[in-house]
């Protein structure tokens, strides 16, 4: 963490100095916005937190509730997000509250006494080791109070603006001159009773039930993100269709506070009996639990008769599923009852898709209001969390001036492709958890499809197609450890300055700005002379390169790009005065240097060789949400220049 470039800080370094619209930020809801934010869910609220980021931009979130969460339904952290969290700065702290998951336990009726269940099987949670972060359980509503604080203490100082309902949403049509107004976008905004004191500040007042008052206020806006949920009113106004059916299987699900002899209680299991079906989910604080207990087929004329299911049915259930074990129920937070469903809405923005590419979209829904479907697969949080990272940073891009319009128009085409992608997964392990072990062609299919299919669920099996932000294949034989279109692996190096052993993708912060990672040739570090050295004099000083033609005048050129360089050598053998300068930037009112830029190999964990990476050298460009977009040699300046005149407005 660096935090004394702008001088001797003594308090929290985690606070950032507000700048731009973060200074003597309004406490009311002003009339005009860039940017507004329906629903401060988990793609809302990382959506928030990345436009905090942009302190030129004008961003607000309206929320019907008149605080923060206090239970949240989504508690599945996958691995993915937990890459996520520590670019927002916040992962070291949420894995010391969290539970960790490394592997699962699969239960099945005892051949010798079907009406008992038996430990059948237990695999390893990511057997090959995809990441380097764990799998954890977490109650939802802390994930949005770190990204709450993260978002307050960044420059734009974003904080929710709890207690308003969307009631109408309408977006101009351009006028006779083919204009649009400059905030097309009106919403009508309806304020709920029940608002506690203090309800906008970080810590959040209590949620209380509240009705519509009457008091109406309508907002102009440039762009509206509706992160609403599954019943959005922002889709609902934009006329996007949410196509999908129930499967008519239902489960009530329970946080559990119990006593029982069921040994694997803080394992996480698939328990599958002559009388149904159990997930069970070990929660953080080392006594909770919850329960997804199978309640079985329902008829779909029933018109939801299975939601009046009893508290005492559901453990009642539970208890004849786990024979011979017992659950001696003690308390329950939190339960219900749901039916699977498995929804997707045909678009993610407001064009409809017979005009896609004929006008920019000025619309976006996220999370739940576009796709929906069972929990059991632990997906929601995290795939909503990727729709509120992407279209976050292209917000701030594009109205930054960063960025073309067009850019927001890969959104819909990266987000829909994993929206359905999940869908199928999740038909398919629902299918499974529902099915007893009898019915199914192989008793062990269940646990072979976990163990085949755990890069998906960890977030992992993401790779979006060729567009303005993501170049073709044409070099990835160069590295074939950072597939471009997937999100960039982190791996250990040595940092130079100070010979700290680091995770080079860990230095990769939620700020705004692209990566560009050059893996140095076999040469010892020279100024001049080697083919790093040349590349890295050309992205100096040549008048097309992308730090010359997209950093603003008067900036410095790691305002924009975070430019980084990994040598073959181990961290004793680099001599940082003969490091280029590019480097070794200056930064802060003092012009101060930074020297966390340059890396060496870890003798015991070589980057090259994990990754395949060309020992001539190669060069990684990498998205500001962590997805490789580039791989091209170093002898490629002018393809890096002609990639970024694509993805990047001239300054």
């Amino acid at each position: 963490m660096q935090f004394h470039h702008n001088g001797y800080v003594s308090g929290d370094p985690r606070v950032q100095p507000a700048a731009g619209v973060g200074i003597d930020r309004p406490e009311e809801l002003p009339d005009e916005v860039d940017v507004l934010i329906v629903g401060s869910g988990p793609a809302g609220m990382v959506a928030a937190a990345q436009l905090a980021q942009f302190p030129g931009v004008v961003t607000r979130l309206v929320e019907r509730r008149p605080g923060r969460l206090e239970i949240g339904q989504a508690d599945g952290i996958q691995a993915r997000s937990v890459e996520t969290f520590q670019a927002f700065g916040f992962a070291e702290r949420i894995i010391a509250e969290a539970f960790r998951i490394t592997e699962m336990a699969f239960w099945k009726p005892d051949p010798g006494q079907p009406r008992n269940i038996r430990r059948a099987a237990v695999t390893p949670d990511d057997p090959s080791g995809i990441s380097e972060f764990p799998h954890l359980i977490v109650n939802q509503a802390r994930v949005l109070d770190y990204f709450a604080e993260y978002a307050h203490n960044s420059p734009g100082r974003i904080r929710p603006d709890y207690g308003w309902e969307v009631v109408g949403l309408e977006v101009a049509r351009p006028g006779d001159d083919g204009a649009l107004p400059e905030h097309p976008v009106t919403v009508m905004l309806e304020r709920v009773t029940g608002v506690g004191v203090g309800a906008g500040d970080a810590s959040h007042a209590a949620p209380l039930e509240g009705e519509l008052t009457g008091e109406r206020r309508t907002v102009r806006a440039k762009y509206v993100v509706g992160a609403d949920g599954a019943r959005s009113r922002v889709r609902e106004s934009i006329g996007a269709k949410h196509l999908g059916a129930q499967s008519f299987h239902a489960w009530g699900v329970m946080d559990t506070l119990a006593v029982t002899d069921f040994p694997d209680i803080r394992t996480k299991c698939s328990i599958q009996s002559e009388a149904g079906n159990i997930l069970l989910i070990p929660r953080e604080g080392g006594q909770l639990f919850r329960m997804y207990v199978d309640l079985g087929e329902v008829g779909a004329d029933t018109h939801g008769e299975v939601r009046k299911t009893t508290l005492d049915e559901i453990i009642a259930k539970a208890n004849d599923i786990l024979h011979p074990y017992a659950l001696d129920v003690r308390d329950v937070p939190w339960h219900s009852v749901y039916e699977v469903g498995h929804r997707l809405t045909d678009r993610f923005d407001d064009v409809p898709l017979e005009e896609h590419g004929t006008r920019t979209p000025r619309v976006f829904i996220t999370g739940d209001a576009c796709h929906t479907h069972s929990a059991k697969a632990g997906q929601g949080m995290n795939v909503s969390m990727q729709d509120g990272w992407n279209i976050g940073w292209k917000l701030g891009h594009v109205l930054d001036g960063r960025a073309a319009e067009a850019l927001l128009e890969t959104y819909h085409d990266e987000r829909h492709v994993v929206a359905k992608n999940l869908i199928e997964f999740d038909r398919e392990w629902s299918r499974l958890m529902a099915t007893k072990p009898e019915d199914l062609g192989d008793p062990a299919e269940l646990e072979e499809f976990y163990m085949r299919t755990f890069e998906f669920p960890a977030g992992f099996m993401t790779q979006y197609e060729p567009s303005m932000t993501v170049d073709s294949p044409a070099h990835q034989a160069l590295a074939t450890g950072f597939p471009i279109g997937k999100r960039f692996k982190s791996a250990p190096v040595e940092r130079v300055c100070d010979g700290n052993p680091v995770q080079l993708g860990h230095h990769h912060r939620a700020d705004g700005r692209w990566r560009i990672y050059a893996f140095a040739d076999a040469a010892a570090p020279a100024v001049h002379g080697t083919a790093l050295a040349d590349w890295a004099n050309r992205l100096a000083e040549a008048s097309d390169s992308p730090l010359q033609a997209h950093t603003p005048d008067g900036s410095g050129f790691d305002e924009l790009f975070d430019v980084k360089v990994v040598y073959q050598q181990s961290h004793g053998e680099v001599d940082l005065g003969s490091v280029p300068r590019v480097f070794l930037p200056e930064y802060g009112p003092f012009g101060l240097t930074d020297y966390e830029k340059v890396y060496a190999t870890d003798p015991a964990h070589d980057v090259f060789e994990q990754r395949g990476l060309a020992r001539d050298g190669v060069v990684v460009v990498v998205r500001p949400d962590q997805y490789v977009a580039h791989v091209l040699p170093l002898s490629a300046t002018d393809e890096l220049a002609e990639f970024f005149r694509g993805a990047m407005l001239p300054r």
